[in-house]
């Protein structure tokens, strides 16, 4: 279906109907954690919600209390590939 198109339109495509696909299950997580119960059962797999606790790593406020050489010696670099796909316009 998609294999007539280019690389970039087949990625661009199937980056949109992600994001699409993305943006429901969000919306049904909401409905599930809405109805206020912990499982939810249905035809074809059961829904448990759980709520938890987590903590979270202030690293800038960590920075305040760090010297330029500490934060130097806890940095790490690393490569990071990135891909962005932008629809093109008619003009």
């Amino acid at each position: 279906m998609l294999d007539n198109l280019t690389l970039a339109d087949r990625y661009h495509t199937l980056n949109e109907r992600l994001k699409e696909r993305e943006a429901e299950v969000k919306a049904v997580r909401d409905q599930n954690v809405a109805t206020g119960h912990e499982k939810i059962c249905g035809e074809y797999a059961d829904v448990v919600v759980n709520l938890s606790e987590r903590n979270t790593f202030d690293g800038k406020l960590a920075q305040s209390y760090l010297t330029a050489e500490q934060i130097a010696a806890c940095t790490k670099k690393s490569v990071v590939t990135t891909v962005r796909a932008k629809a093109k316009t008619a003009e």
